[in-house]
């Protein structure tokens, strides 16, 4: 029966947070501290339930250890009243011992009428917890932890038997506790015997003898008490180092050496086979402990060692297992000694469990924060432990504790560690934490007077730029760095400034770099060589990176100009000056090319764009027809002299003056092909016309043009050419005929334009003397046909309409036609080709068409 009761409190390990609605309110723990989840049991039976909570006042983390009187309702009353009496003592004792080792109470036991409750240290387990195969994996102990844990326990007995003079008699499992940095602690002292004067002077502690009539939980366990308590009834600290001895085979094996319960006639069974030496297999006992476990359970108290003797032992000699006891001791030392151990812990940590280092080792490190001169020894530690951790875990555990050390720098060696480590500090830490904490170290480090810092800092910034928000690094890493060079009188800090942002261009965008670095690069006053080089360093980087390219605006307008003065600057080497020279030629070449590539397009549009006159046009067409043209240069229409050539009516009509000589077809070419490439009053126009704007032009203007000053020589076109209106007859002349001719007189007196587009007021009245033959006439000079004839008489020129031949009318052939102008001989003999009546008719309609269009269409036309 007793055995099912130890089993069923065992199994507690595993059970449901209890809710502590109904416990706790009437304790007066609960006005001090606030209680969270349960976390462990601990004590005889594992009756108390621990808790985590924090103080209300000082949110100190604590342990509150809770007994629920309602457990005890299934004994008998005497058994309930035993119970709570031995639970009272337990803590009452532990209350009055303080020791390292030893559970630290932080509020004294208060009792109520449904429970009883005290807080501790925060607490992880109770050993029991984490001792067996059911335990979870992440809960059970590594080897360097039990054999630490152990020596901690040495140390805890060695102080109760030779400093408090008490006996534990309880050593087991449940009576061990391991707080949150893993030290194990001793705990259940329900059942300690403090030593009594004897007459001899030795000391002496009176036995209890075990008693079947008091319940199993209110004696201590038979699993774990001496063979002498049974056979002599005898109590000394011999008697604990047997149940160290039982407890360490617990450890490692998963229970104890054998299972008692209340059946005391067994266990004095049982002591009496460990006379005889009689031991249970020890396979799973390490080998270096196997000879001191066995001497620990010798039945014989005088044989077992002391535990002086057992610290020299091999089992306890390994290096994580050292340095762990190095810090458990480690307020012992000076700085020196602290220093000498803080240099080599870098090769240690790596060898130890990830656990240890969190729980073990990080809570003595943290420590030596408050020892300023320390803390350059304990902060490389410190950050290989965060480099090992989780990101949840080193927020939990270091990064409460760097805050207040980022905002330190003297020692200036924790700035230059905490600038080595700035990319774990930027993995590892939340955005927000890292606006408030580690950027501000960063700036600090470029703001302080101390050049070593200020260049370390420099040299590592680029390293994790890629791990700093884009508007921090625009708006304040860059423009701290862009003060600090031009402020620093150190030639070394703004050499590194320099590097330090050519090393980050490639983290920067285009427009950042040519609103903010190059144009700081110009106020740099400094012409140190080294300087110098690395601005070309700057220079080189943002004109050949595809991301960040310098236009060829800004190598001509700011670059080139800014380079060529440093390539004179004194004190240079030919290697240093041979370099500027590259660059500048670089930037001049890529300038050269772009600027190059740019005006060939614009000119290849431009020509591709540009409308084509119609000099250009008659150019062409005539090349085509060529071969028809061979006595077309006697047929040539003339006009008189008197036309003003700055007309506006004219400006893009050519001139021909009449010639005799011109009786052969290739001379007329040669005329044409003249006037065309001298460009002579071209006509120039930006869009062409609609078809129907330019056919009626034509056939209004081009008609019946007759030359007044020589009659016989009277302007006939070809067949490719439409009849032709003379503009210069007034409106009431009566024109039958393209063939017909007018005097000079009739021709002066009925000045008018017959053409919409010239209006009359504007028109020039002809020179009134037009019978002189004078060679010096004002036109002269400008008629691109007259040649050197000089001794031909003067006549007025005839003026030619020439239009692009693709908008010709459908009553006649234009240029673009198949017969293109058969032959120049034949131009007098226009009349038989064409019948008299469809001519009549043609002139008609193009008289109504054109007489339909506005003014405002035909001058858009035209200019």
């Amino acid at each position: 029966m007793a055995m099912d009761v130890i089993n069923k409190f065992y199994s507690t390990v595993h059970t449901t947070v209890s809710q502590l609605s109904g416990v706790l309110p009437g304790n007066n723990v609960t006005r001090e501290y606030e209680v969270l989840e349960q976390v462990c049991t601990a004590g005889v039976g594992l009756m108390w339930k621990v808790y985590n909570g924090y103080k209300k006042s000082t949110k100190q983390e604590v342990s509150v250890f809770v007994f629920e009187k309602k457990m005890l309702e299934r004994w008998a009353k005497d058994d309930r009243e035993s119970m709570l009496e031995t639970l009272r003592r337990g803590v009452q004792q532990l209350t009055k011992i303080r020791h390292p080792h030893v559970l630290t109470v932080q509020h004294p036991l208060e009792e109520s009428r449904d429970s009883l409750a005290f807080a501790t240290e925060p607490v992880f387990a109770s050993l029991a917890n984490v001792v067996g195969d059911a335990v979870r994996s992440d809960k059970k102990l590594y080897d360097v932890e039990i054999r630490h844990g152990l020596l901690q326990l040495f140390d805890g007995l060695s102080f109760l038997h030779n400093d408090a003079k008490i006996v534990h008699r309880n050593i087991c499992a449940e009576t061990i506790v391991i707080n949150k940095n893993r030290s194990w602690k001793l705990f259940g002292f329900d059942f300690c015997i403090a030593n009594q004067p004897s007459v001899d002077g030795k000391s002496f502690w009176p036995c209890r003898e075990y008693s079947t009539s008091i319940h199993v939980l209110a004696q201590p366990s038979l699993e774990y008490c001496a063979p002498e308590i049974a056979l002599n009834t005898i109590n000394s600290p011999e008697s604990d180092l047997f149940s160290l001895g039982v407890l360490v085979f617990t450890i490692y094996s998963g229970k104890p050496l054998k299972m008692f319960g209340s059946d005391y006639s067994s266990f004095r069974r049982y002591a009496a086979d460990l006379n005889q030496r009689k031991y249970p297999s020890m396979n799973s006992i390490p080998s270096e402990l196997i000879e001191s476990l066995r001497a620990l359970l010798h039945p014989s108290p005088n044989m077992r060692p002391q535990l002086h003797e057992l610290k020299q032992i091999v089992y306890f000699q390994d290096v994580g297992v050292k340095t762990l006891s190095y810090l458990d001791s480690l307020y012992q030392w000076d700085n020196l000694q602290k220093s000498k151990f803080y240099k080599g812990l870098p090769q240690i940590i790596p060898t130890l469990p990830h656990r240890v280092n969190l729980h073990s080792i990080l809570p003595y490190l943290v420590k030596e924060f408050i020892n300023s001169p320390m803390i350059p020894f304990v902060l490389p530690n410190v950050l290989l432990i965060a480099e090992m951790s989780s990101q949840k875990e080193y927020c939990e555990h270091i990064l409460t504790h760097l805050k207040p050390i980022f905002k330190l720098t003297d020692p200036i060696q924790i700035l230059l560690i905490f600038m080595q480590k700035m990319d774990l500090l930027l993995k590892l830490t939340p955005a927000e934490e890292v606006k408030l904490h580690v950027l501000p170290l960063l700036y600090r480090s470029l703001e302080c007077d101390m050049p070593q810092i200020q260049e370390l800092c420099l040299a590592v910034l680029p390293t994790f730029s890629n791990l700093i928000d884009y508007n921090a690094m625009k708006n304040a890493v860059i423009p701290r760095i862009k003060k600090l060079c031009l402020n620093s009188t150190n030639v070394s800090v703004k050499v590194n400034c320099l590097i330090s942002i050519g090393k980050l261009l490639e983290d920067l965008d285009k427009w950042l770099v040519l609103d903010e670095i190059l144009p700081f690069l110009h106020q740099i006053q400094s012409r140190e060589p080294a300087i110098i080089m690395a601005i070309i360093g700057i220079y080189k980087i943002a004109m050949t990176n595809t991301k960040l390219g310098i236009t060829k605006d800004v190598m001509a307008h700011k670059c080139i100009p800014f380079l060529m003065p440093l390539c004179v600057e004194n004190g240079l080497t030919i290697a240093q000056f041979n370099t500027i020279v590259a660059l500048i030629r670089e930037m001049f070449g890529r300038v050269e090319k772009e600027q190059r590539e740019k005006l060939e397009q614009l000119s290849t549009i431009q020509r591709e764009n540009k409308p084509r006159d119609a000099s250009e046009i008659l150019a062409t067409e005539l090349e085509k027809g060529t071969g028809s043209l061979s006595q077309g240069a006697k047929a040539n229409t003339s006009l008189t002299n008197s036309v003003n050539s700055d007309d506006d009516m004219f400006s893009g009509f050519s001139i021909s003056p009449p010639t005799k000589q011109s009786s052969a077809a290739s001379q007329g070419i040669q005329q044409l092909k003249l006037k065309s490439n001298n460009d002579a009053l071209k006509i120039s126009h930006t869009s062409s016309p609609k078809p129907d704007i330019l056919s009626s032009l034509m056939n209004s203007n081009i008609s019946n043009l007759s030359n007044s000053s020589s009659p016989k020589s009277s302007v006939a076109p070809t067949s490719a050419m439409s009849p032709i209106v003379n503009p210069y007859t007034s409106p009431g002349s009566n024109v039958t005929s393209p063939n017909q001719s007018h005097t000079t007189d009739a021709w002066t007196n009925n000045w008018h334009s017959a053409n919409p587009l010239v209006m009359n007021h504007q028109l020039a009245s002809p020179q009134a003397n037009n019978s002189s033959n004078n060679n010096s006439s004002s036109l002269d000079k400008l008629n691109p046909f007259g040649g050197g004839n000089k001794s031909a008489s003067v006549q007025r020129p005839v003026v030619n309409y020439i239009y692009p031949s693709g908008y010709n009318g459908s009553g006649a052939s234009g240029i673009s036609n198949g017969n293109s102008m058969s032959s120049l001989n034949n131009m007098n003999n226009l009349t038989p080709l064409i019948p008299q009546q469809n001519a009549a008719q043609k002139q008609a309609q193009d008289n109504k068409n054109l007489n339909t269009l506005s003014q405002q269409d035909i001058l858009s036309f035209l200019n």
